[in-house]
């Protein structure tokens, strides 16, 4: 007879198969590659993202914003980022633009978007995750959501007025 703590991993697994947190966790390592990493249990019987899926596990990284030339570790806009050269499309949600806003509203809604993503990604460990189904955009970006402690950062800017849930295709912000 399976003992309570086998119980609740086989129920933490099975559920994880059907859900969101069943998506590949992708990672950007050293090199400009991706590739997924691996879950483990931790004490209390969760799931757990092992060590290498912490992004920003590597000693003294920092996101900046990017601006001109080569882009490793910086902020586009408050969807958009690079991550160790590979350029990523927060696929959970949807930000004003701020290369081409079509109001002032929006301009100002997405750089304040844009200085949270910031705040964000720099206040600790986070994982990429693939988006189900999809891993890559029409522009070639590659489609991640970002999850710190098992909430999704862009969820974040989402509660916090900043973004819109992605539903499938753009909405006007003005």
């Amino acid at each position: 007879m399976p003992t309570r703590a086998i119980k609740r991993q086989l129920a933490i697994v099975l559920l994880g198969c059907f859900g969101f947190s069943a998506a590949v966790s992708y990672v950007v390592g050293d090199n400009p590659d991706t590739s997924p990493s691996s879950s483990v249990f931790n004490d209390e019987g969760n799931q757990a993202p092992a060590k290498a899926a912490d992004v920003s596990a590597r000693p003294g990284i920092r996101y900046t914003y990017c601006a001109g030339g080569a882009h490793n570790n910086c902020i586009v806009d408050g969807d958009t980022l690079w991550s160790n050269g590979v350029k990523i499309r927060v696929a959970d949600i949807d930000t004003p633009e701020v290369s081409e806003p079509r109001c002032a509203a929006e301009k100002a809604l997405g750089d304040r978007a844009t200085a949270r993503l910031l705040e964000l990604v720099n206040a600790g460990q986070f994982q990429m995750q693939a988006w189900p189904g999809r891993d890559e955009d029409k522009y070639g970006r590659k489609l991640r959501v970002l999850v710190r402690h098992g909430r999704s950062l862009g969820d974040i800017l989402v509660s916090e007025g900043l973004a819109r849930t992605w539903t499938g295709r753009r909405q006007p912000w003005c």
